[in-house]
Order: C-alpha cells, then structure tokens, then sequence
C-alpha cells in the first residue's frame, strides 16, 4: 500500500535537522537518565510488598472492563482516591493512566471561548495540547518571569487560568510558586501546577509543602517517576471532580485503570512513608553532585542538573566517553536549544554511589 507523500517528506525533514527518533532499548550501565529518581522502579523490598498483595488476591490482574461511569468505578479505585486526595489534604482526587493524560483532560475543558490559558514557556507538551483541544486563547509567558505574566495579566479580559510546574524537569529549576499563587489571586486568576517531577522527591510535593492547597485550582500529582509506579492524579475540590467526570472527554471515554495499577500507587504512597531516608540519600547525592563546582543551570535541589557546553565538539566528547564507561546520560544538542548552548541533562538518583558520580563528574571537567 502507498503512504502519504508527505509523511516521508516530514520524516526526512526530522533527519535533516537532527529530531529524528526512533526507539531504542534501554542500554545496560550507570543511570543518570531515567526518571527513577528514589530507585523505586528497581527496589526489590518495594517489590516483594506488591508479589505478597498479588498473590493474596490474584484477581487484580483483571483488567477494569470498562470507562469509569460504565463497568470501571471499581470500590478499590474510589478508594484510593480518597487516600490520595487525604494524603495531599485535598478534598478530591481523580486517578488517569498518565500525567499526560491528565493534562490533556484538565486543559481540554477547563476553559472556554472568551476565556484565557496563561503557561509558562517550558510547561510540559501535555498542557499545550490540552490547550488545543479546548476553545479558550493561549498565550505563553516567559519561563519562571513573574514580571511578564503580570503584564499579561493586567491587560487579558475575562477568566484566566495560569499554567505551571512546580519543578521543571528539562531545566531543573523550581517555580516560584508562593508568588505566582500571590500574583493570581490579586488578578482573580486561577492557577493549575503539574507536580510531576516534585512528588515523591519533596513528599507530597511543593504545593503541599507550601500549604497551598486551597488556594491553587488543582494539582496534578504522576506516580510513574519517584514512586516507580504509573498514572496520576488530578487534586482540587468536590467541584472540580465533578466536573472532569461531567466534561473531560479523556476521562468519559477512556477505560478504567486495572485495580493492581490503582492499589501500586496506594502501596507506594505508604511504602516511601515507611522509608523517608530515600529522599534524604538523594538529596545527598544532589548535594555531592554540586559539590565537585561544574556549573549547573540548575537549583541547587533538583534532581535534575543540567550542565550547558559552550564548544558542541566538546559535549560530543563527553557524551561519547561517558557511553565507554557506560554511564548513561541525556544530551540535548541543537536545534533542539540554540547553537552554543548544547547541555548535558544528568538525573540524580537515591541509587546512585559516590564513585558513579565522582566518574561522572571527572568525565564533565575534562570535556567542558
């Protein structure tokens, strides 16, 4: 069968200017790459915990049979979310597959014609095309710029929704949340926070750390990167569920999360409450990271460090000797950012030793 010109044509543009992906397996070595950041993915203690609830009720297995308001509102999911939403010290939670989805739930309904969607530049893809999906205007503002999302602000009409990350996860920099959340309610404004790649790290993230739960309109909280687990939550008000439940298309016609899937993230939730040393040796190994004085662009708490290369040919170095020790790191080379701002992206892990990165670090220093 023939396919579409213009696929092809689109595919060699990828190649042409570097985007091209394809999959790959994941290769064997040191990992400073993956989002695993307290090694719950690979802990074997965590493991048995989920091998003893599977083989006392085996018909978890089972898949859901059906979207949530037809077969799918299993008691288990119900609650789970109720234990999520007490955990946070929300009134409500609303469990999905994916953050993605998730957002593209959230932002596909939340607002409408005549209405506005302010995000910040570096928000996750999700949000975007949520945004897309829904009729409201979206208009960016510049990443983590208070000044410029009050310039918007003051001259945007009608309800407006502001979009952010409370740690973003190509960068590695922290919004400034308590000002944001202060900015928004001087506006009238809502504000929405994806906490992807806070929660688990900082307990149950920034927004409860901050006590700002009553005063953000939701909080999307994922379970597939600290807690090694899969599918997240979206956390607000009764009204809030209601209507997601009432208008968010991805959820209404999307089938259920399995039980065992729903009781993972229970399990995980109590598992990293029982070891909270976890998120200490990881703020460790951040901490000795930093210690080694390569310039990162990142805060000095993040998982995420992000080391910018000034000379490409020398990022290329780096990352090819780092593949010969088997250390496994991100690079993020142009035109993905601008020519002479090639960076390495390197995920601190609880799991990671002290001699990892110290070799990680020696390798960055002799090629920067």
């Amino acid at each position: 069968m023939n396919q579409p010109q213009h696929w092809y044509k689109a595919l060699a543009g990828r190649q042409e200017i570097g985007n091209y992906r394809n999959l790959g397996i994941n290769e064997e070595g040191v990992d400073f790459l993956s989002n695993d950041y307290l090694g719950m993915a690979g802990n074997k203690a965590f493991r048995q915990c989920l091998l003893e609830l599977l083989n006392t009720s085996p018909e978890l297995l089972s898949g859901a049979t059906g979207s949530r308001l037809i077969s799918g509102n299993s008691p288990i999911c119900a609650e789970v979310e109720e234990f999520i939403a007490k955990k946070h010290q929300t009134e409500s939670a609303l469990l999905f597959p994916c953050g993605y989805k998730a957002n593209l739930a959230l932002f596909s309904c939340i607002a409408g014609r005549n209405q506005t969607i302010l995000v910040d530049e570096l928000v996750h893809r999700s949000v975007h095309d949520g945004c897309a999906l829904s009729y409201a205007q979206k208009k960016k503002f510049r990443h983590n710029d208070i000044n410029h999302l009050e310039y918007l602000l003051s001259r945007t009409t009608g309800s407006v929704f502001i979009a952010v990350e409370s740690l973003y996860s190509m960068d590695g920099d922290f919004a400034p949340l308590e000002d944001i959340v202060t900015l928004a309610e001087r506006y009238g404004a809502w504000v929405i926070v994806d906490e992807a790649h806070a929660v688990g790290v900082f307990g149950e993230g920034l927004v409860y750390r901050y006590n700002l739960q009553s005063r953000v309109l939701a909080t999307v909280v994922t379970y597939g990167k600290a807690f090694g687990a899969q599918g997240a939550a979206v956390l607000g008000n009764r009204v809030l569920k209601e209507y997601l439940v009432n208008f968010a298309s991805p959820f209404i016609y999307s089938t259920a999360m399995p039980d065992f899937q729903v009781l993972i993230i229970s399990e995980a939730y109590k598992f990293l409450e029982a070891y909270p040393y976890l998120a200490d040796e990881l703020q460790y190994n951040i901490k000795y990271f930093r210690q080694h004085q390569i310039h990162s662009l990142s805060q000095s708490m993040s998982p995420v460090q992000v080391v910018q290369f000034p000379v490409k040919e020398n990022l290329y170095k780096a990352v090819q000797e780092l593949k010969q020790q088997k250390i496994n790191v991100y690079p993020i080379l142009s035109p993905t950012v601008k020519e002479g701002e090639e960076r390495l992206r390197i995920t601190l892990h609880q799991f990671n030793s002290i001699t990892e990165i110290d070799e990680l670090a020696r390798i960055i220093k002799n090629n920067l």
